[in-house]
């Protein structure tokens, strides 16, 4: 019952009776009972809808206050922390600069601090809370929870991130990569929507990319599947901070563009620059992005074929240069793929922008809530 609610609000009996395979009285007895304990509410039904006789029916729907969900989006140079209803409505969200690889401890204490004042600002009690999903630029492995963050997060390496969260907010917590987490975020709220087969891919300091199949995430043996950014594209090419050489994150990453940019320019580009460049049509730095766009339909042309996804959502730092990237991309995806796997196949920027990681991450928990409830 709980799981037919989530997945569709403002439902009536009839309705969940034949979601549910339940009997019309089984039915009733159960919405009585979620009533009474504040789970669920009851409405009128809406007169001005067609019916052959009687009232309308009731319309039920879970009550967003019933649990909430906290999502910590921990970026290179960010912390990004929000509270969620029941149903990812965000009530609370705070975002703070942070350099954070090499500062594991201070960054968490740093999520726990604005834990408590999420829950302080909103007066949300504690005990209503599901849990916390965190997001992180690292690969995360899915059953303990440890960090392969090798050469990509230094100071993090070998680092618990379940267990150190919980220890220091006292909640469930679960974990998974930023890319990851934004898959999942356009999957529930963005663009992916009633989308069972796609791909994000998060293009900033990190490339990573989420694969949904069926409608599931796609994670692996060990929770590592995605990773983008380190696949090989230039034989020769420049060492990669994960060891390998000529990577994709090594050319078409934000760093890597204002890297290019700096050599080229004979003066210092911060990657935080290239929007302003992309503005102002500058016509070298939108060289250089293109060039990008189309070393990533490369990499993910082979996702194309091997997976065969309906929707490439692009999100991240650069997914802001807009038809300058995709353009491009679109073009290498077309030129590299299997001709039927590329037929048809829709490449978008996101619909959440820079917020996607967070709310993915508390979505992690929101997607279980069910469950958490029952």
């Amino acid at each position: 019952m709980l799981e037919a609610l989530h997945a569709s609000p403002r439902s009536s009996r009839p309705e969940l009776v034949r979601v549910t395979g339940l009997s019309r009285a089984t039915v009733s007895t159960l919405v009585a009972d979620l009533i009474q304990v504040g789970l669920v509410t009851e409405e009128p039904g809406d007169e001005s809808e067609p019916r052959r006789t009687g009232r309308p029916a009731q319309t039920l729907s879970l009550v967003p206050t019933a649990g909430y969900a906290i999502g910590a989006d921990i970026g290179h140079q960010h912390v990004r922390v929000i509270l969620c209803d029941l149903f990812g409505a965000v009530l609370w969200e705070h975002w703070v600069a942070k350099d954070v690889d090499r500062a594991p401890a201070e960054t968490l204490d740093l999520v726990a601090v604005l834990v408590g004042r999420a829950l302080q600002e909103t007066g949300v009690d504690r005990d209503r809370v599901l849990g916390i999903g965190a997001g992180i630029a690292s690969p995360v492995e899915k059953d303990s929870g440890e960090l392969g963050a090798e050469g990509i997060m230094p100071g993090w390496v070998g680092l618990h991130l379940t267990g150190e969260l919980r220890r220091r907010t006292g909640l469930p917590v679960q974990v998974t990569n930023d890319a990851n987490a934004g898959a999942l975020a356009e999957l529930m709220y963005g663009a992916a929507r009633q989308v069972d087969d796609m791909v994000y891919v998060r293009l900033s300091a990190g490339i990573g990319a989420g694969i949904v199949s069926n409608g599931q995430l796609l994670l692996g043996a060990r929770g590592l599947a995605g990773e983008l950014g380190h696949l090989p594209l230039i034989a020769d090419g420049l060492i990669c901070r994960c060891g390998n050489r000529g990577c994709l994150e090594t050319v078409a990453s934000p760093v890597a563009i204002a890297r290019l940019l700096s050599q080229s320019w004979g003066r210092q580009i911060a990657a935080r620059d290239l929007p302003a460049l992309i503005k102002q049509r500058n016509t070298g730095a939108l060289r250089a992005v293109r060039d990008a766009g189309d070393a990533v339909g490369r990499a993910l042309s082979t996702l194309v074929t091997l997976l065969n996804p309906r929707l490439i959502v692009v999100g991240g730092d650069l997914a802001s240069a807009g038809e300058d990237l995709l353009e491009p991309l679109r073009a290498g995806v077309s030129r590299h793929t299997l001709p039927s796997a590329a037929r048809g196949i829709e490449i978008v920027t996101g619909g959440l922008g820079d917020g996607a990681e967070v709310r993915g991450a508390a979505g992690l928990v929101l997607s279980a809530a069910p469950q958490l409830l029952a």
